[in-house]
């Protein structure tokens, strides 16, 4: 992978991170367009990369939204257990995509490729 592979394949993953802990949405449609903008050009490693950080970013509202609100809408919210099983859940599952997300950039800087341990995302090599 090029350098300037590499630094595509980096901005991917910090934006899956922004998305995930700085600007929720926004962080979201900058990796969009940088998906979309870079995918044409991009070598395999790259489209690696930013498949990856893309659909690990669609992975991650899934699980942090749809989840949340399930437990929600089957505890409901005056019930104190919802909220202790809510936080817990958000907190944990939370930690663990921004750790996932943490190890594909470090793995992007050492331009290496990278799997996120989500279904979809692992193919054989």
């Amino acid at each position: 992978m090029d350098d300037a592979d590499r630094q595509r394949a980096i901005c991917a993953h910090a934006l899956y991170l922004a998305n995930l802990l700085l600007a929720p949405g926004l962080g979201f449609a900058a990796l969009w367009w940088c998906r979309r903008r870079w995918q044409p050009q991009a070598g395999a490693e790259l489209r690696g990369h930013l498949r990856q950080a893309f659909v690990a970013a669609l992975w991650s509202g899934a699980l942090l939204l749809l989840v949340s609100l399930a437990v929600v809408l089957l505890g409901g919210l005056g019930n104190s257990a919802t909220w202790v099983l809510l936080i817990l859940y958000f907190t944990l599952i939370h930690a663990a995509l921004v750790l996932s997300g943490a190890y594909a950039l470090a793995r992007a800087m050492a331009g290496l490729p990278c799997r996120y341990p989500l279904p979809g995302l692992w193919r054989p090599r």
